[in-house]
């Protein structure tokens, strides 16, 4: 279903015939609306073989022409209507996501964009370090949100993995005295995407743009988000197919398992068995697991051992009492309760 009932090219048509021939070919070329790409104000000078200086007076000329114009005012109709689609998304919106809303023709998004910049109600704010690309016709909201997710990327560490929904709802509390028109999950969505210091991962989950859990670029990475969304230790053949079955990513089983081994965030808890340490799990075989809970509980019976060696590895209870079969590495006491020799 179209999102708007214009057409932009026929609506540009219209507001360029009445400009100069020289003026109309620059402000095409600047706006790419040939089908080529944008064109520099370097590269149109060279082309007529003036300044890029006077390129830039004859564009910004062009378009005051165009505004004073009487087409200007016969197309009101078509500027209202994208202030209220504008409004609908927000108020404040980013640059790639209300053209791809409208069109996903380059040559139609190339002649929506000029009726922006043309169009006095609307403002454009141009990318910068935090923000991407965006247009609003409402300056206050745009400044209020910009302002809260700057305050929401800083409450964040570099392992946050946050689910949407508890985001949004983080988002939500920031914005103090935004309309009530604009408190819906997917107008909240979409500021979220104006950030470019927060993303979101495959999974949906939310954190730090450049964190590898939200960023995630290789098998290791793909691996932690799938066994953290499992929620209890896999087996390596699985984690390789859950790999290519939710990412698309081909793992071989054989990589996957020499990647998970190399990697801290992993523990090995059973046979072919991966935890992750953030869950508590630490690193070493069945004997130095025993080792560390002895040295941090003191002398066990031989059922206390195991029942706390089975909470940190997957193996049987016979493999447990073998490895406290080591003199070198454990004794028994007279009443039957062992500790580190």
């Amino acid at each position: 279903m179209a999102t708007i009932s214009f057409k932009p090219k026929q609506t540009v048509k219209k507001l360029l015939g009445v400009l100069p021939d020289r003026a109309r070919s620059v402000i095409k070329k600047r706006f790419g609306l040939d089908g080529n790409e944008r064109m520099t104000l370097e590269a149109i000078g060279e082309e007529y073989g003036i300044t890029r200086e006077r390129v830039r007076q004859i564009e910004n000329a062009a378009l005051n022409m165009v505004r004073k114009s009487e087409a200007f005012e016969t197309e009101e109709a078509v500027f209202n209507e994208l202030k209220g689609l504008i409004v609908s998304m927000g108020g404040v919106v980013s640059e790639q996501v209300l053209l791809e809303h409208i069109s996903k023709d380059k040559n139609t998004q190339s002649h929506v964009h000029l009726l922006l910049v043309i169009g006095e109600e609307f403002q454009n704010y141009k990318e910068d370090s935090d923000f991407r690309a965006r247009w609003t016709v409402d300056t206050d909201t745009a400044n209020q949100v910009q302002n809260s997710l700057k305050e929401l990327y800083k409450s964040l560490s570099n392992e946050d993995i946050i689910p949407e929904g508890e985001l949004v709802k983080s988002f939500l509390n920031q914005l103090k005295d935004i309309s009530e028109e604009y408190k819906n999950k997917e107008i909240l969505k979409r500021w979220l995407g104006l950030s470019k210091g927060m993303g979101r991962n495959p999974l949906g989950e939310w954190g730090i743009a450049s964190s590898p859990n939200i960023n995630a670029r290789g098998m290791r990475d793909y691996a932690f988000l799938i066994i953290r969304r499992h929620g209890s230790p896999m087996h390596f053949t699985e984690v390789a197919k859950a790999i290519t079955d939710v990412f698309n990513k081909k793992a071989h089983v054989a990589t996957c398992h020499n990647e998970l081994i190399k990697d801290p965030r992993f523990v090995l808890v059973g046979r072919g068995l991966y935890a992750l340490s953030e869950w508590g799990y630490e690193q070493g075989v069945v004997k130095e697991v025993i080792k560390k809970i002895l040295n941090k509980e003191g002398p066990l019976s031989r059922e206390g051992i195991i029942d706390r060696v089975l909470k940190e590895r997957y193996v049987k209870e016979n493999t447990i009492m073998v490895n406290l079969q080591d003199p070198k590495v454990f004794k028994k006491n007279n009443v039957g309760k062992y500790s580190v020799a």
